[in-house]
């Protein structure tokens, strides 16, 4: 049974199906696999954070870190305004390595 099913495929069904299997290959290569690249960087950021790294949060507070606290993953950051606490994962990029980035010239 199996093999008249195999027999009766010809190549017209099989380059059916090609544009789907190429439209997933895009789909994988331009949009899946950058967002799991991108979110490994950031766990790797967020485990590399130390005492003392002046950085800036998601919101965009500018400080620097007094402390990290493992056991609810938070961090305390001081800012102008004092001493906040964030969730490790509201840091958003050192700020020292912003200031070393290459400056794009246009």
């Amino acid at each position: 049974m199996y093999t008249t099913m195999f027999l009766q495929m010809d190549m017209s069904s099989l380059s059916g199906m090609l544009p789907f299997l190429l439209m997933f290959v895009v789909i994988y290569f331009f949009m899946i696999r950058p967002q799991m690249k991108r979110q490994k960087n950031e766990k790797l950021f967020q485990a590399s954070i130390a005492k003392g790294n002046k950085v800036i949060t998601t919101s965009g507070i500018h400080g620097k870190i007094l402390d990290i606290v493992d056991n609810d993953n938070t961090v305390i950051i001081e800012t102008g305004a004092g001493k906040m606490k964030f969730e490790r994962s509201a840091i958003s990029m050192e700020l020292s390595k912003k200031l070393q980035a290459p400056k794009s010239t246009k």
